[in-house]
């Protein structure tokens, strides 16, 4: 019989392409969801897509609770964390968030661990990396940098990645299980939304081209592929080295300006920003809008990453940033998520 693999919050964006993944590799996979209604969905949705479901068990269980987690981890060999708090507005209060990020995480390892699972691959992100002070026009994001969640510009979404992985590498440390644990950590997350369930990953690109976004800020971050994060979880399950390392699993940085200009170039119909807002005007809205606040401390710093040793340890190869943005762009158009003119 195949390796059961644990997939936690599998109707999320990363979650289900790794499922797919998975599944391909030949996998067990056994998923926790909030909601089975809408686990099925997802399932009816990647079966429609020709991938072989019949190997996937739905599981209920909440990061913010601790039923179901030890059934949960019975008999796999390997979990897939993923799930975490991701809304679609981030709420004002800076810690609101960590509890069920944090506790989840702890759960999650608490009892994997204890049920005997060879490796854990966690799901963080490089806002656990860059949000620090002085980091100057531009900021080469390492496997060592860590983000300050005391600093006071951080907003509530890198604060709960941060403390989480936090939590969970001293965890691991303490019950002498570092090597058992992996985090990968993306950066912005575009790519295909087979499964309609890209949700807040593609909002930024929805919302460019649907006219929500008449100017834009000078931000540049890294660039992730959905295909390629999904392919370094499962990667990084067995592949040797990796044990007690995070991962950064991104390609090159674009400008919020470039996103702009790739898709313009390819749906000139699109409400597309036509123009890049000035930082000190940023500034002003900020002072009215509390939203526009999380973004001040990256304005104008150009993000990149290095990401070369990811490459050497797992074999994965990102995409170039121009065929993420342009395949979230193609599949929101097919949905209906986005409206062209004319």
């Amino acid at each position: 019989m195949s390796d059961l693999v644990l997939v936690t919050g599998l109707t999320g964006y990363i979650a289900s392409h790794v499922t797919g993944k998975l599944l391909e590799k030949g996998y067990r996979v056994r998923g926790t969801v909030r909601n089975k209604a809408k686990g099925r969905r997802v399932l009816d949705a990647m079966a429609q897509k020709g991938i072989d479901i019949s190997e996937v068990e739905l599981v209920q269980a909440e990061l913010g609770s601790d039923d179901g987690w030890k059934e949960a981890v019975k008999d796999c060999r390997y979990i897939q964390h993923i799930a975490s708090p991701f809304p679609f507005e981030a709420p004002s209060d800076r810690e609101a968030l960590v509890p069920e990020a944090r506790a989840g995480a702890q759960r999650v390892l608490e009892n994997g661990f204890s049920a005997g699972v060879e490796r854990v691959v966690m799901t963080s992100s490089t806002a656990a990396m860059m949000g620090q002070p002085g980091r100057g026009k531009k900021m080469t994001i390492t496997e060592q940098d860590w983000s300050d969640p005391d600093w006071k510009p951080m907003t509530a979404y890198p604060v709960s990645k941060t403390r989480a992985e936090l939590s969970a590498w001293a965890y691991a440390d303490a019950q002498g299980f570092r090597k058992k644990l992996v985090t990968v950590n993306p950066g912005l997350v575009f790519g295909p939304d087979p499964y309609d369930n890209g949700g807040t990953s593609l909002a930024l690109i929805r919302d460019m081209m649907n006219g929500n976004l008449p100017a834009i800020p000078k931000i540049a971050f890294p660039i992730s592929d959905v295909r390629d994060v999904a392919s370094l979880h499962v990667a990084a399950m067995t592949a040797k080295g990796v044990g007690g390392r995070r991962l950064i699993g991104a390609g090159n940085t674009l400008w919020f300006k470039e996103i702009v200009a790739i898709l313009r170039a390819e749906y000139p119909a699109a409400k597309l920003p036509k123009s890049e807002l000035p930082n000190f005007a940023l500034r002003l809205i900020s002072i009215f809008d509390d939203r526009v606040k999380g973004i001040l401390p990256d304005l104008g710093i150009f993000h990149d990453v290095d990401a070369a040793y990811v490459t050497s340890l797992t074999g994965v190869v990102p995409r170039p940033a121009k065929e993420s943005v342009l395949a979230a762009a193609r599949d929101l158009v097919a949905l209906g998520a986005v409206e062209l003119e004319g």
